[in-house]
């Protein structure tokens, strides 16, 4: 052992003189002879020819002929398309895509609809669409590998991509018994599509369907779609970036948003149809019947005995406009009034069963086709049971015309004429006997305008009974000058009792089926040296008279002072009479502002409530409002900061925004787009303050016995829960907001805030940049 150990020792040593080298290892070489060039390369594409990312969703154009796909009959599957960023140039790389086929044809059957989809790839058992990958096989969801179409990119020409089957069989899209002169539905979803910072975009990028006729190739519309696109926007929002042509919709939460109506019936089809009487379900996935449960949702809950998976999900949808206004929704064609089938019916009247005849009067149909027997035409088809357009009928069911306002005295005498009808009602009629909720006791509504042209109520009367086809309204003033340079507004917010049987304006005995505001052009009276001059908004732009033509109310429709657009509150509403009865009929804004005015101080929904983890609504504590500015309250509503809790709009115990159908940052969903000089419509004017002239509202914890004075900005800004915390409150008051709790007890007393600084338009942090409408 002892001299193996003296072998290894010397061993190591020389090993470690090796290593270390005693001197220089010599100089380099020569360098050897240059090889033969090598073969040229293919030339790259040239510099910005070829796209690898997008900018967003609507930056990638994928596009695909009639002649590019073959999708029914025995021939082998084939597939072809484009695909190019939005200005033009091929989009390189994609790796995976779903192909998603329909088609539509008659029903033969006397159950459901004339005409039926049917999804090709769930009619072959393999699923709602059929991908397309690098490899012919592709990772569903759940993580399942299934086969797939074999996708591959044109070398020669980037963005032309084909596809192909390797597998058994034809391809499962292609419907082998279906006939080639139905209508054909295609549209395509690209995976994995990244902007340029390696980020995937928020929403899915989809093809714009394509409907064409196998047999000819020939390009067609769909007799089936009753509802477009353009109609779910008018609540939804549209996608910004797309065109008119190809309407997006931006707000839909279900699957991360399939965009388009089309997209929605490739799988909500019969296929898939089922669970309306499922007490687990408790709905039909058609989609016909889908979306009437999903927007009578609250409805149905309180009333019909909604159950299930339906009320967990939809129990607390409350649909804006009204639930009869078939046409609210159906905007494209009468199939809606002219197809009647149990399916569609039974998703809104749950409580109507067919097979027994129970809420049928015991009729129990043999088949859908009897249904027409009754319901075709006349007072039980759709059109005329659901009173479609009826307010359009009963417009002019009561006409007030205010003739004359008088001082004599301190007696302010206000005369109006009636119509009720069509005819002067007789002598003693009491309109309280027509009112759709007699116990409100406010019926006519006059006032005064403030310096700013806003209102201030304060002479409003309930008189009601006509004579010699008047009212006359008769109000005793604090003193003879009290109305002296004054102007008064006299309006009204009358809500009668519509009958729908008779078209008639009725007594509350004779049927009330629903509430018909009154027809009444606001008018105005400025009171000076001079009688008084009647003035009317006839062009609802500024008021007729020369004398204030440069003095307008910021609640007249088309004043720039007014930001809102009514137009686009009846977009998704259909109409604003609804929306305040049953206890206001009132049509416009000029309407509501006589309450909803910052002159007006307290509120009756001072507090916020929020879902909490329990699922139960429990009240902020520090978080009050106590005004009913219109502005505010608007806000308020929509973006879940009422103490309505699950009844409407409500921020859930996630803190999310729930039932609002809109993106929560488009401004414009509601605000207009340009102002009557067609110039972009601005928040701020170019003094700091709001374009509608607002500095000061009447905020109230006790209904006005102490009136305070805040701000309008910050109001309007913490009216959103997003900016009702304490960071967002510090922010304000460092500049320069007045807020409830300040003591201002005057409206001079509150100073222009700061914020349009920072946030007016065109700034870095100007509100048409923070609150973009941008939904992708």
């Amino acid at each position: 052992m002892k001299k193996y150990n003296r072998t290894l020792l010397a061993a190591t040593l020389i090993a470690a003189l090796g290593v270390t080298g005693c001197g220089s290892d010599g100089s380099d070489g020569v360098d050897g002879t240059a090889g033969a060039a090598g073969a040229d390369g293919t030339p790259g594409a040239a510099a910005g020819s070829v796209a690898t990312t997008v900018e967003n969703a609507f930056d990638l154009n994928i596009t695909l002929a009639p002649a590019d796909i073959v999708v029914v009959g025995a021939d082998p599957f084939t597939l072809s398309f484009t695909a190019k960023n939005a200005a033009g140039v091929p989009f390189s790389g994609l790796e995976k895509v779903a192909l998603y086929v329909t088609s539509q044809s008659a029903n033969t059957t006397d159950t459901g609809a004339p005409m039926l989809w049917t999804n090709h790839a769930l009619a072959n058992d393999f699923g709602s669409s059929m991908y397309c990958s690098l490899t012919g096989t592709a990772e569903a969801r759940g993580g399942a590998v299934v086969d797939a179409c074999t996708l591959v990119e044109d070398a020669a020409n980037p963005g032309t991509y084909t596809g192909s089957w390797a597998h058994d069989g034809n391809a499962p899209v292609v419907l082998a018994d279906g006939n080639a002169n139905d209508l054909t539905r295609v549209f395509i979803r690209a995976y994995d599509v990244v902007m340029a910072d390696g980020s995937g975009v928020s929403d899915k990028v989809l093809s714009t369907p394509l409907d064409f006729i196998p047999a000819t190739g020939e390009l067609a519309v769909s007799a089936k779609d009753s509802v477009s696109n353009a109609a779910c926007i008018k609540c939804h929002s549209p996608m910004e970036g797309y065109a008119d042509t190809d309407m997006r919709i931006a707000n839909i939460g279900a699957h991360h948003n399939y965009q388009k109506v089309e997209n929605c019936v490739a799988c909500h089809n019969p296929a898939i149809a089922g669970g309306q009487d499922d007490p687990e379900v408790g709905f039909n996935a058609n989609f016909n019947a889908m979306i009437h449960t999903i927007h009578m949702g609250k409805e149905l809950a309180q009333w019909q005995g909604l159950q299930g998976e339906a009320k967990e999900r939809f129990g607390e949808i409350g649909f804006p406009a009204e639930s009869t206004e078939c046409t609210a929704c159906h905007d494209n064609g009468t199939q809606w009034n002219d197809n009647v089938y149990a399916e569609a019916c039974v998703s809104c009247h749950l409580t109507v069963d067919l097979e027994t005849g129970d809420g049928h009067k015991g009729i129990v149909p043999s088949s859908d086709a009897a249904c027409s027997g009754c319901h075709g035409a006349g007072s039980l088809s759709p059109s005329e049971a659901h009173s479609v357009d009826r307010r359009d009928v009963f417009e002019n069911g009561l006409v007030l015309n205010v003739a004359s306002a008088e001082v004599a005295a301190d007696v302010l005498t206000v005369v109006v004429d009636v119509t009720l009808n069509g005819a002067a009602p007789i002598d003693g009629t009491d309109l309280t006997d027509y009112l759709f909720n007699a116990s409100f006791a406010k019926k006519i509504l006059m006032g005064t305008l403030d310096n700013n042209g806003d209102y201030v109520p304060g002479l409003s009367v309930a008189a009601t009974v006509v004579s010699g086809g008047q009212l006359t309204l008769i109000q005793t003033l604090s003193d003879a000058t009290y109305l002296d340079g004054k102007t008064l507004y006299v309006s009204s917010e009358m809500n009668m009792c519509g009958d729908t049987e008779t078209d008639m304006i009725v007594v509350t005995a004779d049927g009330c089926d629903v509430g018909i505001p009154a027809n009444i052009v606001t008018k105005y009276f400025m009171f000076g040296d001079t009688a008084a001059t009647g003035l009317e908004t006839t062009d609802n732009l500024r008021f007729v008279s020369p004398a204030l033509t440069a003095y307008s109310s910021p609640t007249q429709v088309g004043n720039d002072r007014t930001t809102a657009d009514e137009a686009k509150c009846n977009a998704c509403h259909d109409n604003l009479a609804h929306v305040k009865s049953p206890r206001h009929g009132v049509t416009n804004f000029t309407q509501c502002a006589e309450c909803h005015t910052n002159n007006n101080p307290g509120s009756y929904h001072a507090d916020v409530v929020v879902q909490s983890d329990d699922g139960t609504f429990v009240q902020v504590e520090g978080l009050n409002y106590y005004n009913r500015d219109l502005a505010t309250v608007a806000h308020r509503y929509h973006s879940g900061t009422f103490a309505s809790g699950a009844s409407g709009i409500y921020i859930d115990s996630d803190d999310e925004l729930v039932n609002y159908p809109a993106v929560q940052t488009n401004c414009q969903a509601c605000h207009k787009d340009t102002n009557a000089a067609g110039d972009a419509m601005t928040f701020f004017s170019g003094n700091g303050e709001l374009t509608s002239g607002r500095t000061a509202i009447a905020a109230s914890a006790n209904y006005g016995a102490t009136v305070e004075y805040i701000s309008p900005v910050a109001e309007a800004c913490r009216s959103c829960h997003a900016h009702s915390g304490a960071a967002a409150l510090a922010h304000f008051k460092s500049n320069g907001a007045t807020l409830f709790g300040d003591n201002i007890m005057s409206a001079d007393g509150v100073a222009i805030e700061s914020c349009a600084t920072c946030h007016a338009e065109g700034k870095t942090y100007g509100i048409d940049k923070v609150h973009a409408s941008a939904a992708h």
